[in-house]
């Protein structure tokens, strides 16, 4: 079976090798060449393709088309499998296209374009339903999570991190005992071990605070 594909590419001289080297694949058919979003999704409703795959960036923004056209095609024709490509090992990218699920979706660096059987490969996988992700993007999504793991925010105990917590809604000392029903010896206490523990014993109070409330934040995603 010759599987159908839509190629989606901004640049002239990329999009047309890729059509060129997929027409000489013997199990893959270019049915239409786009360069927008727009174009895209036009020509997927028009054509009707197994696959689309499509560049991370295109017009009008540049950003991140190839994902937001893989998310609408999920909802308006999600038997259309999607092969994103992209220059860039972003765990983000690739948690942003998995995040409705990985059926049908792939996620593979543009530099692997040159190896036709890569390519046919992953659109051979994501039109049997199956999904597909670069190696060197899992390692980023590993490295992302070992990072996240090894936030300072994770060595404080389950008190102080309500402590922080509260402190990170405005309150002082005092506000911070009546809300955890502590005394503010020991509200005291857990201040300081917390500051000890994030690196933060040598600043004045107030940067220290301030400090420790943004590291809770980001730990948090905030």
């Amino acid at each position: 079976m010759v599987l159908r594909v839509l190629v989606a590419e901004d640049n002239l001289l990329v999009r047309e090798g890729i059509v060129k080297l997929l027409n000489a694949c013997p199990e893959t058919e270019v049915v239409g060449a786009c360069s927008t979003y727009d174009e895209l999704l036009a020509a997927a409703a028009a054509d009707q393709p197994d696959v689309v795959l499509t560049d991370i960036r295109m017009p009008p923004t540049g950003t991140d088309e190839g994902i937001r056209a893989a998310l609408e095609l999920r909802d308006t024709q999600p038997g259309i499998g999607v092969v994103v490509l992209s220059q860039y090992a972003e765990p983000a990218y690739a948690i942003a296209l998995f995040e409705q699920g990985s059926d049908r979706r792939g996620y593979l660096l543009k530099e692997r374009v040159s190896d036709a059987a890569q390519i046919v490969n992953a659109i051979e996988e994501v039109a049997r339903g199956g999904s597909v992700i670069d190696p060197v993007v899992v390692e980023a999504l590993v490295q992302s999570r070992l990072k996240r793991s090894a936030s300072p925010i994770d060595s404080l105990t389950p008190r102080e991190r309500e402590v922080l917590e509260e402190m990170a809604q405005g309150r002082n000392n005092a506000g911070i005992a009546a809300a955890l029903f502590l005394s503010e010896r020991a509200v005291e206490k857990h201040i300081n071990s917390l500051f000890s523990k994030l690196g933060l014993s040598e600043e004045p109070d107030t940067h220290r605070r301030v400090k420790a409330v943004l590291l809770f934040l980001a730990g948090k995603g905030g």
